[in-house]
This record gives C-alpha cells, structure tokens and sequence, in this order.
C-alpha cells in the first residue's frame, strides 16, 4: 500500500429512489438503482482493491458511513459533508492526510485501474489532473495538494457542460494541470442507452 496516494469514490448509499436521480426519470428507479449497484459492486471493485493507494468512500448521507455491510471492507470511510458538490469535494480534499489526492464518482463504466495510476503519475509532474467526461464535466478530479491545498471548485457550474472550463478557470497563481482521457459518465437515458449499446 503507497501511503502517500489517496484515491477517493464519491458514493451515495444505494437505495432505491435516491441515487441517480437524473437517470431515474429516464429508466425508472429500480433500473437506475441496479446501474449504480453494478457500478459499486463491479466497476469499482479493481479500484478499491488496488494496493498501489489508499482507498476511501466519501459517503452520502453521512448516517449511511456507518453502515458497514453496505460497502467494501477495504476501504477507508468518510462523510462528504453538506454543500454542492465542490464545497463536498474540497472539505473531502482537505481532510485526508498528506499526499496527493484523486476523487472519482461510481458512474463511470469505463474506469480502470490504469486511468487511476496515470492520474498519480501525471501529479508528480503538475497540480492537478482532469478526466473529461463526454458532457463538459470531469470523471476524475487529482490534486496534488503540495505546499497547501488550494481549492479550485468555487463557483463552478456543476452538471453542465462548463464545469470543466470554470474549475480549470480556478487553477490560479501557474498551477499547472494535464488531462486524461475523455470518458463517458453515465446520468441520464440517452448516456445509458449508448453504454448498453456498448457493453
């Protein structure tokens, strides 16, 4: 295990109705839930048990980090707090111990361990790191969190095609950043539909 190198899965407790919200309402409930649980039980699974970093579940809601049986046994687990989506993933970023740091959402089918790897590599070179999706956003977010943390998720437009483009607008002061691959994340029929085509 690097105990330097922390990878982070932004993960909401799997119930019904309440994880892939936009998804649902092209697929159904039941449809957007069994997604979601073959992305946490399957997808994931490579990733966690990866002994080249340390894995941690950022969890919502926070009462669910208590429930142990529901995620995998070798992972760390943390609250992801309240706030959008950025205010979560800074105050996640800020918490973990020393190292670089790389958070990655579980509805991402097409995420290997090699794209994690990569990621680390690539911030030994520059301050950040960007997996663009397919929608404008990113699948993966990597800091290098070295001399302080910097937070670059502030005014973001998050679920649009500007999320990219607005936190790559708060990388300030030369901080440098690469970009990975361009995957496709998986939030609503149309994305679904074509990943099923796919698989």
């Amino acid at each position: 295990m690097n105990p330097g190198r922390h990878l982070v899965v932004f993960v909401r407790a799997p119930r019904i109705g309440r994880v892939k919200t936009r998804l649902a309402r092209d697929i159904g409930a039941v449809g957007a839930w069994r997604f979601y649980r073959r992305m946490l039980e399957h997808t994931l699974r490579p990733l966690t048990q990866d002994r080249r970093w340390w894995c941690w579940l950022a969890i919502t809601p926070e009462s669910a980090v208590s429930e142990k049986r529901t995620w995998p046994q070798d992972c760390l687990l943390i609250g992801q707090g309240e706030g959008d989506l950025g205010q979560r993933m800074a105050r996640v970023a800020e918490a973990l111990p020393t190292g670089p740091v790389v958070i990655i959402g579980a509805d991402v089918p097409g995420i290997r361990p090699r794209h994690i790897a990569g990621a680390f590599k690539a911030l030994g070179r520059h301050d950040a790191v960007f997996g663009p999706a397919e929608d404008g956003g990113y699948w993966l977010v990597g800091l290098k969190r070295r001399p302080r943390f910097q937070d670059p998720f502030d005014d973001v437009r998050w679920s649009t095609e500007h999320a990219l483009t607005d936190t790559l607008a708060n990388l300030k002061g030369g901080r440098t950043y690469a970009l990975l691959e361009t995957l496709a994340d998986i939030d609503d029929g149309k994305a679904y539909r074509r990943w099923r085509k796919g698989a």
